[in-house]
């Protein structure tokens, strides 16, 4: 495994939350973080079938384009009665002209598992791939799941997208309940960056 031995690392995102969870996630490193909105750099089209498909494209072009490493994620949910939907798509499901819409998604989720009569529990998992790119074209994999079942009606107003649906496992709370950095402490972010932390020791 190539180690990580700078100083400041781009993260490929434009989202400030994510941007605000991995820095936290990096503190304890002494590693600074710097994005690619703060960098003006353009988001690739997401165009591969599988996360760490896209966790790859996000990647190398944040670090062909910075001359950094580069370190992106690409998340999901995934629903077991769904065949795993909407998975790579979790986002899509939420757009709408006006931008996104996770209420919408939600409801969709629900509207799906009605169609075919899905019974609780709806097992259901949140997947997170990083990936951690060199200018040079090298990269490392990491893969966290967070397994739990959705829960109706939404709960919470705390985290983001799908949260106020998932339960995680071993838990009562959805994630909308909990606290922002308990979230962050066990979620499928949190597990792959455990593995990720390999790169900075």
């Amino acid at each position: 495994m190539r180690k990580f031995s700078d100083q400041t690392l781009l993260v490929a995102t434009h989202n400030k939350g994510k941007l605000e969870e991995i820095a936290d996630l990096l503190k304890p490193f002494g590693i600074s973080v710097v994005s690619a909105a703060d960098l003006g750099l353009a988001e690739p089209a997401e165009t591969e079938t599988t996360f760490v498909g896209n966790a790859r494209i996000k990647a190398h072009a944040a670090a062909r384009a910075a001359g950094l490493p580069a370190l992106a994620d690409d998340s999901g949910l995934s629903v077991q009665a769904l065949g795993g939907a909407p998975g790579v798509y979790t986002a899509d499901w939420a757009e709408t002209p006006d931008g996104r819409n996770f209420g919408m998604a939600m409801q969709r989720v629900q509207d799906e598992l009605c169609s075919i009569a899905a019974a609780p529990p709806y097992h259901a998992s949140f997947c997170c791939t990083l990936v951690l790119a060199w200018p040079d074209g090298h990269d490392e994999v990491f893969e966290g799941q967070m397994p739990g079942h959705l829960s109706w009606p939404p709960r919470g107003d705390q985290g983001h997208g799908y949260d106020p649906i998932f339960i995680p496992e071993g838990y009562s709370q959805t994630f909308g309940e909990m606290d922002r950095w308990e979230k962050n402490r066990i979620s499928h972010r949190a597990r792959a960056f455990h593995k990720l932390m390999e790169c900075f020791t």
